[in-house]
């Protein structure tokens, strides 16, 4: 096992090995956490009591979580000076499950996002986010209950692997120029490229002002292959067959980009038919596995409102990194926000997963005990699951339900519900665990 510097694994832990793709957990799994920042230390605090009751009331004392404390964010920041602690991607790489709050994204120089530097070192290439409806819970919507579905997001490529200049400078002038020279007949597709196409359109609405006659814009290229196409669309089949889901959606913008997420549809149903053994329906593309579960895709527009419209027709959804993004956080509005949105980060190969809250820091709630810790807790629910200690699981998530159907509940909900109770972040934890039994 390695060195850590300042991080101290618990002494009565052993780490998550992998075999043929698999986890292989002990009884007493060292599990890495980030508290977080803002809102995170009050969220953490409630979170791991629920998460702790729930495997002693399952497991008595034959298995129970070894927590390890690791650093990044503020308090990173303010103990040793930096934002991401190297002790921390190797406990991360090590014991290789974790789970962490909400993090602050430093401002000015530095890393641009620390939760996408996490998944991008650890190579967590599927972002996972159940959605679901738990009965109580205020919705915008008539049906909520009719939203269950599961998103793998591809998580390294597409805009987190972007590659931006911003306008006016070096960077994008020089590739204007090469695009000029090399690719005329797509350069011309940039409106306003040339100084020229800047002095004619200000002609046009009147403006005379020539020193602000000047090319100002910003460059960017987005990457997706079919390397990382592949991983995510295999993750995403193996994870529908093994849970008995009804139908696969690749969610895609191939009608305008079309070497990029059209290529990531057509790689996706390659795929399904290679290794998988889907057969291609009429003249195409849809197509079936031998189980009858169905692959099909939509355009990421028509999706969006499909989901609100239709939601009952979707089940799982593979999309490109920016399409996952989206229709993440619209589903989560639609069973209450992203309040209690949860989600995972994962590498199904190596086995490396992070569990994280999907919401923002709050940090003008921070250290008043007043936020739902749901979507921790239910991260931990993913994780829970991912460990293979399914009974605690459960038991999280009907103790949940019941809580809610009491009407006991934090600030959020209380305002939106009739006759709720509002409580604080801790006692909120009080009661999932009461009603645990």
């Amino acid at each position: 096992m390695p060195k850590f510097k300042d991080a101290k694994p618990p002494a009565d832990g052993q780490a998550i090995t992998i075999s043929n793709g698999k986890p292989q957990v002990p009884d007493r799994p060292i599990i890495p956490f980030i508290e977080g920042d803002g809102t995170g230390p009050d969220i953490w605090r409630a979170s791991v009591r629920v998460l702790d009751a729930a495997v002693q009331r399952t497991y008595g004392e034959s298995r129970k979580i070894a927590w390890m404390e690791v650093f990044a964010g503020e308090k990173c920041f303010h103990r040793f000076g930096r934002w991401l602690h190297d002790d921390t991607v190797k406990a991360f790489k090590t014991y290789r499950v974790g789970i962490k709050g909400p993090l602050t994204t430093p401002i000015g120089g530095g890393i641009r996002s620390l939760n996408v530097a996490l998944r991008q070192l650890l190579d967590l290439y599927v972002c996972l986010r159940p959605v679901r409806y738990f009965t109580g819970v205020p919705s915008p919507v008539k049906r909520p209950e009719k939203v269950d579905m599961v998103i793998f997001r591809e998580n390294t490529e597409d805009i987190y692997a972007g590659v931006e200049y911003a306008s006016g400078s070096p960077e994008a002038q020089k590739v204007m120029d090469f695009l000029s020279r090399e690719f005329p007949e797509e350069f011309r597709k940039i409106r306003f490229g040339t100084p020229d196409a800047v002095s004619n359109w200000q002609a046009m609405v009147g403006n005379n002002n020539h020193e602000e006659c000047k090319v100002e814009v910003g460059i960017g290229f987005k990457a997706i292959s079919r390397v990382g196409t592949e991983r995510l669309i295999r993750s995403a089949i193996q994870f529908a067959l093994d849970h008995k889901r009804r139908n696969i959606t690749i969610v895609h913008k191939g009608n305008i980009m079309k070497y990029t997420e059209g290529a990531f549809r057509d790689w996706c149903y390659a795929l399904a038919k290679r290794e998988f053994g889907a057969r291609q329906l009429d003249d195409g593309p849809w197509c079936k596995l031998p189980n009858g579960m169905l692959i099909r895709d939509s355009i990421a527009d028509i999706a969006l409102q499909q989901v609100l419209t239709r939601p009952e027709e979707f089940d799982v959804i593979a999309t490109p990194n920016l399409n996952g993004d989206y229709i993440s956080d619209a589903l989560a509005a639609q069973v209450g926000g992203i309040g209690i949105a949860p989600g995972g980060n994962v590498n199904y190969v190596t086995g490396h997963a992070i569990f994280e809250a999907t919401h923002g820091t709050a940090p003008k709630y921070a250290d008043q005990d007043k936020v739902n810790p749901g979507s921790v807790i239910l991260s931990g629910v993913m994780m829970l699951e991912y460990l293979g200690w399914q009974e605690a699981a459960d038991l999280i998530v009907k103790s949940l339900e019941n809580t809610i159907a009491a009407k006991t509940v934090t600030y959020d909900f209380a305002r939106l519900m009739d006759g709720a109770k509002e409580i604080k972040c801790s006692e909120f934890a009080n009661e999932m665990i009461k009603h645990m039994g």
